[in-house]
């Protein structure tokens, strides 16, 4: 197809042909990743492993070299084959649209013309005094511009209300159904060109020049293709996403297609899917590797103090995934919005028999603090309760805003949090293979918060076992059978040196903070909370009021502004500086809760 496409050639047009082109292009990038494994295993590999010579060495690097032809090959004919299938998908609706508008003037005996314009035959009309007269038939050119209000009868060129007049034309009710259909049909071929015109370029982007030698330079340029096709093809990709269904509707989805339409999200719209909740975890952690250089890049391009925070994490996590992992990362989700994204396992969350999805809370975001610490937090979790059982997968589950200072917190970060975490969890009971995986959900600080605002939402969270409560400034619950998993299976970490788990309620702000900082809050409540059980959002967890398993943790530096205001309060999952609480935590990871060793409620 060209820019003169007619009405003609978009009605008769087979979508299916073009996807069947497609299907050859497939062909033969499928040909060419078997022949790209064959001459590196079957051939380099053999060469450099047995011999050793000018001329080996000479054979090796023809054979690199032909290996980089079909990898080059391999991906330019693939997205070859998603431009193809993307053009089809695209002209489905304006060919739709014009058949319909065909099928109207067909039905109301119009004749549409070459040029698409409409005649429509002579009808008998009634003038204002009820004498009957023939209103002439006639020929509307149709518009692509979105139809405008009609000019006001008796205006210029517009028939005169009254018979008599000289100007009087009877008005045929022929004439704006006519043009209606015109404008349909017009309408219709000029989406249909634009669609055209808009895959022809990226099309002819993606044809090599003759005699092309494929370098290491000339892969670069298969991102650019890439994004070349992504930017033309996106809509049509995005379009087929279950986005608005639930992770078991997607896996589902995701297990319908063929291996060449996951491949085209992988290599071309890997963002659509890494952070899709019911996608497998290998899927997800391979689309967000792909997709991660990519983001980096393009931030790359902004400018702004906020940008570079992001940007040099990102980076930093770019460097972990490079290098090697115990256990393995698998990089579930990334994104820059908010405060940033980011959604990390150690340990294959879909075949672990244990996993654990820990949320952090207060001063999160996505900066160099959180790859070098936060995430070393799951990996921790992970190391020491695959000491009790090597099925384990720790979660990090950035996928929220936590608020960046305690003077305002408040639940509206954890309301928007918490739908945003039961849908994680949803996907990783749909995704994991054991028939009755354990589940933990962890919620440190803040996190705590959404973790329990999560607990009680209508099901609570999706296949949890256990929840366990860290540094907790209150939960937004009176009782640990709130949480909807029942109070033996709630587990609190509190140190008593940790000013969070303090936190008073508004009614003890003014007093306890005004009576010496944190020193002064526990006067405040020893005032106004006869319990002393009353925190910042509902009752202590590690209260005996709240009714959950408390262990022993310990009790950290003491609430000085020289010690560090909040030492006790950041060190519960490390091994070195909480040996009693990371170990505990782990056991619950681990399925091994009556292992843990317990603290008396406060």
């Amino acid at each position: 197809m060209t820019g003169t496409l007619t009405w003609q050639q978009l009605r008769d047009l087979k979508t299916s042909e073009l996807t069947e082109a497609g299907d050859k292009w497939h062909e033969v990038s499928g040909r060419s990743a078997s022949d790209r494994v064959r001459v590196d295993r079957a051939m380099t590999a053999k060469i450099t492993e047995t011999q050793e010579s000018d001329a080996a060495t000479a054979a090796a690097g023809r054979l690199r070299r032909l290996s980089r032809n079909f990898q080059y090959l391999q991906s330019e004919c693939g997205l070859v084959r998603t431009a193809l299938n993307g053009l089809a998908g695209d002209l489905v609706g304006p060919q739709n649209q014009l058949k319909r508008a065909l099928a109207d003037a067909a039905a109301l005996n119009f004749t549409v013309h070459e040029d698409g314009s409409v005649s429509y035959p002579a009808a008998q009309v009634e003038d204002l005094a009820g004498a009957e007269q023939e209103a002439p038939g006639g020929r509307s050119q149709g518009s692509s511009r979105l139809p405008l209000e009609p000019p006001a009868l008796g205006s210029p060129g517009q028939p005169s209300l009254y018979p008599g007049y000289s100007g009087f034309r009877p008005v045929n009710p022929n004439a704006a159904k006519a043009q209606d259909v015109a404008d349909r049909i017009a309408r219709a071929v000029r989406s249909a060109r634009e669609i055209d015109a808009r895959y022809a370029k990226t099309l002819n982007g993606l044809r090599a020049e003759k005699g092309l030698d494929v370098t290491a330079a000339t892969l670069k340029d298969v991102a650019r293709d890439t994004a070349d096709v992504r930017s033309t093809a996106g809509k049509h990709l995005a379009e087929g996403i279950p986005q608005d269904k639930s992770p078991a509707e997607r896996k589902k989805w995701w297990d319908g297609l063929a291996d060449e339409q996951r491949q085209e999200y992988l290599k071309v719209a890997p963002d659509l899917i890494g952070g899709l909740d019911g996608i497998p975890a290998a899927v997800r952690d391979e689309a967000n590797r792909t997709y991660l250089p990519v983001l980096i890049e393009e931030m790359g391009h902004r400018g702004g103090d906020d940008v570079k925070t992001k940007l040099d994490a990102l980076r930093m996590i770019q460097g972990k995934l490079d290098e090697p992992s115990h256990p393995p990362m698998f990089l579930l989700g990334i994104g820059d919005e908010g405060n940033g994204r980011a959604i990390v396992s150690y340990g294959n969350p879909d075949t672990s028999r244990h996993v654990a999805a820990y949320v952090p809370g207060l001063g999160t975001k996505l900066d160099d603090e959180f790859v070098d610490d936060t995430m070393k937090r799951a990996q921790d979790t992970a190391l020491i309760a695959r000491e009790s059982d090597p099925s384990v997968a720790s979660i990090i589950w950035l996928g929220y805003d936590a608020p960046q200072h305690v003077d305002v917190m408040s639940k509206g970060d954890a309301q928007r949090g918490a739908p945003a975490y039961n849908e994680f969890m949803a996907g990783i009971s749909v995704t994991n293979g054991n028939e009755d995986p354990h589940v933990t959900a962890i919620g440190h600080s803040y996190g705590s918060l959404t973790v329990g605002t999560a607990a009680k939402q209508s099901g609570g969270i999706p296949g949890v076992d256990d929840v366990i409560l860290l540094g907790s400034p209150g939960v937004d619950a009176q009782k640990a059978t709130e949480l909807g998993v029942g109070r033996d299976h709630v587990f609190v970490g509190a140190a008593d040196n940790d000013p969070v788990t303090h936190l008073p309620t508004k009614g003890e702000v003014a007093l306890g903070w005004g009576l010496g900082g944190p020193t002064g809050v526990r006067v405040g409540r020893d005032l106004f909370d006869v319990g002393n059980d009353d925190l910042y959002f509902g009752k202590d967890p590690a209260s005996a009021a709240f009714g959950a398993q408390r262990f022993e943790v310990d009790d950290g530096p003491r609430m000085i502004l020289e010690a560090g205001l909040f030492e006790a309060h950041s060190q519960y999952f490390d091994p070195e500086r909480d040996q009693a609480s990371a170990t505990n935590i782990a056991k619950v990871v681990a399925g091994r809760p009556e292992e843990i060793v317990r603290e008396k409620h406060r």
